[in-house]
């Protein structure tokens, strides 16, 4: 096959489209067949082949060079395709990224809408003997028992991590989704966007493709480009509390109780980080429960007819939240207002949060009843309706855009709620609830009729969001929830929240404990890049185990998501309440799951530290067995330690050092619990191993650790907490006798003590004040 080369400067111009053409950078090589409609992708490094044939939807046709600009991309180089239905096709490569950059044209009118638009297929080197697993949306599994992913997947071999990354970066009109499969020897992709209804032409979404020697930096490479595309600036991570859980005075909470709580955590858990309150569902109006709703003799007019919407001649059953969020239940929790308890929350130095539904609204509400024209409609005339949130708000009316931004304003400036949490963010696509959905399913996305019908359901949704975004102003915190009630607002959030519910509802049982961390772990590489994700709250209560309160408050700590408590926190013993306090505040990082691609729940975090010298390193090792205990081993350099001839280890919450190890970390593990280990090579002189503040063990609070050899000082400094006995796990070189002769720090109202057995040195700083403290631990040695 003659290939020609498609140079980084080209003039544009025909190209012999009887040619296959070659794009490259300094990592691929994409071999083109214009007029097939084809391409190969080949691997510069191995020299391999991993896409062996990638057929276009729509054909070939002659094609030109293309330049093009993306947002922090720069300039890209690549071929346009003109198809024999007059769209285009662009196959696109810049430099400094292993992705193939993949967007059509589409041609769509209003008598000729699009649903969905199939845009490729690729069949994929799979090496003689080797396993493959699809992750996605839906889990890990093999790729032929993969139903589908929204967003992305990434088929890789889980021995050795390397595989094939694809990803829809954008989606401002379409909902991309992705499919896997199995064809002779050989592994096979799909790509498709769903648009529901799409009336008017242009271009479509953007995917990209790629391979990677480690599929998960194949994926956080994704989440990088998607950041980089929206422009995306992540303010700092908050932690805090939601009411909703809370057994007792859970729900809303109330006006007194939500005070009582505030002043607690004012006193005992702020100065280690927690910083709101955020009151759920059940503020706003009547109870969650099946309640009769008078419409009169209009009902069969407007609401129209749906299985899941039983009518009696002019009444209706809903079962599901009150949805006017322009007012507080006059009888309820916050009878003497929201304002109130807002100014409360902010004078005791906490940020007050809310709960609400910004699209799902009830059409009988006072401010609505007059106003049906604002929602979205049936085809048959009615208003639409989705189970449990029930009518959407139509976010392609400018007065309902009028409506809602006034309702979010008199939210967050005039009431004073600077953290929003947002429900039923599917109800702004118009879209049927699919709770709990993580594999691709069919819905109605498209059946609904807007407004403005040349809006797509995606289009609709941004527009709804942006402007929560922009009638909240830029101060307001703002949390997606959730992606499983339907995955489109997955991606169809890109770029306009916070944070994000990745997951459903958990709970403080066995069975509710894991559904953070598999969400979590699935599609870890968001967080901290598109969002921060979170997982639902931690517990802590006494009705759970000791051991498995540590393994959730441990696994959110070390992958760094959203730390969010729901315990009744002025009832909790004092060992509880420490648990979170050694998770506070969040450390800022992304930690990454060392064994995505081998365990459907991965049991194997590493959280690493390399800001300052000397790097730290945390393994998290988690037994999500909850009744037989598990031996959990991996090769450090699969884990990913730096190389060195032996390791020492801290164990935090056994509070002890680990015996050294060499080639292989191997722990056993009880049931159901968790070990977090911090660990660092073997070195030539005294280093911190561990310190007893946080969980990370260091991370958070310790900086300038600095070995002077000439005096032969330990020496760092460390933010402490007032009243909190702060303890530096100190490992001292094997070679000789090394013994700690004076521990000083720079103030003089610390008390300090230490204790030595061996190798093993404990210093223990005792501060009366919230302070950052500079310490020496000098040595001597025989």
């Amino acid at each position: 096959m003659l290939w020609t080369l498609i140079p980084a400067l080209c003039v544009l111009g025909q190209v012999n489209d009887a040619e296959a053409h070659l794009l490259d950078n300094e990592f691929v090589e994409v071999c083109v067949r214009a007029a097939e409609g084809r391409f190969s992708l080949l691997d510069k490094a191995s020299g391999r082949v991993v896409v062996e044939d990638a057929a276009l939807d729509g054909g070939g046709g002659p094609c030109v060079p293309l330049r093009l600009d993306l947002p922090a991309l720069g300039e890209g180089n690549g071929l346009e395709i003109k198809q024999s239905s007059g769209e285009r096709f662009r196959i696109t490569l810049f430099s400094d990224s292993r992705f193939v950059f993949l967007q059509r044209t589409i041609a769509a009118s209003p008598e000729t809408p699009v649903r969905y638009l199939e845009f490729l297929e690729a069949q994929l080197s799979v090496e003689p003997g080797a396993s493959v697993k699809a992750l996605g949306t839906a889990g890990l599994t093999a790729p032929d028992g993969h139903p589908g992913s929204y967003s992305f997947l990434a088929l890789a071999n889980p021995d050795t991590r390397e595989g094939i990354v694809a990803g829809w970066v954008t989606h401002n009109r379409g909902s991309g989704v992705l499919f896997s499969d199995m064809g002779d020897r050989q592994v096979l992709l799909r790509a498709r966007v769903d648009y529901g209804d799409l009336k008017t032409g242009g271009e479509s979404e953007w995917l990209v493709l790629g391979y990677f020697e480690d599929g998960r930096l194949g994926l956080e490479g994704y989440a990088d480009l998607v950041a980089n595309y929206y422009e995306i600036a992540l303010p700092p991570i908050p932690s805090g509390y939601c009411t909703w859980y809370s057994n007792p005075h859970g729900g809303a909470s109330d006006e007194r109780h939500i005070v009582e709580l505030a002043e607690f955590a004012a006193e005992k858990l702020k100065p280690f980080g927690f910083d709101f309150i955020q009151i759920d569902d059940q503020w706003q109006g009547r109870p969650r429960q099946s309640r009769e709703l008078d419409f009169g003799s209009h009902t069969p007019e407007y609401l129209g007819k749906r299985d899941n919407l039983p009518l009696q001649r002019d009444r209706i059953w809903w079962w599901g939240p009150h949805a006017d969020f322009t007012t507080h239940a006059a009888n309820g929790p916050y009878a003497g207002g929201m304002e109130p308890v807002a100014e409360r929350l902010s004078q005791l130095g906490l940020t007050p949060g809310l709960w609400l539904m910004p699209f799902a609204w009830d059409p009988t509400a006072p401010p609505l009843k007059n106003h049906h024209d604002w929602f979205v409609n049936q085809s048959d005339g009615g208003l639409y309706y989705a189970y449990w949130s029930g009518w959407s708000l139509d976010m392609t009316h400018p007065e309902a855009l009028d409506f809602l931004h006034d309702s979010v304003d008199r939210i967050a400036n005039d009431w004073g709620y600077n953290y929003l949490k947002l429900d039923a963010l599917f109800s702004g696509l118009a879209i049927e609830q699919l709770y709990v959905n993580d594999p691709y399913k069919e819905d109605d996305l498209g059946e609904a009729v807007f407004h403005d019908e040349s809006a797509t359901p995606v289009e609709a949704y941004r527009r709804g969001l942006r402007t929560v975004r922009d009638a909240a102003g830029s101060d307001t915190f703002i949390l997606g929830c959730n992606v499983s009630q339907n995955m489109r607002t997955l991606g169809a959030s890109f770029g306009l929240v916070d944070a994000m519910r990745i997951g459903p509802d958990n709970g403080s049982d066995w069975n509710g404990l894991s559904a953070g961390p598999w969400h979590g772990s699935n599609r870890y590489f968001f967080h901290g890049r598109v969002w921060y994700n979170d997982p639902d709250p931690v517990y802590v209560r006494t009705s759970m185990p000791i051991e498995h309160a540590q393994l959730i408050c441990s696994w959110v700590a070390l992958s760094g998501q959203l730390t969010v408590a729901s315990d009744w926190l002025p009832g909790l013993p004092e060992e509880r309440l420490d648990i979170l306090k050694r998770i506070l505040p969040n450390h800022g990082l992304c930690a990454r799951p060392v064994d995505l691609f081998e365990r459907e729940l991965p049991a194997i975090w590493l959280l690493t530290d390399q800001r300052e010298t000397p790097r730290r390193d945390v393994v998290g090792l988690f037994n999500w067995d909850g009744e037989n205990p598990a031996v959990i081993e991996c090769a450090v350099e699969k884990v990913g330690l730096p190389k060195a001839k032996r390791y020492v280890g801290f164990d935090f919450w056994a509070n002890k050092f680990i015996e050294p190890f060499s080639d292989v970390l191997r722990l056993e593990i009880p049931a159901g619990s968790c070990r977090i280990i911090a660990v660092v090579p073997e070195s030539g002189a005294p280093r911190v191993v561990s310190t007893s503040r946080h969980v990370s063990q260091g991370i958070v609070e310790l900086r300038d650790e600095t070995w002077n050899v000439d005096t032969r000082t330990l020496s760092g400094t460390s933010s402490v907490v007032a009243g909190d006995p702060y303890e530096l796990r100190i490992i001292a070189p094997s070679g000789g006798t090394w013994m700690v002769s004076r521990v000083e720090t720079d103030a003089q109202d610390v008390a300090t003590h230490f204790g030595q057995d061996g190798r093993h040195v404990r210093v223990m700083l005792d501060s009366p004040k919230t302070v950052v403290i500079a310490w020496r631990v000098a040595f001597e040695t025989e």
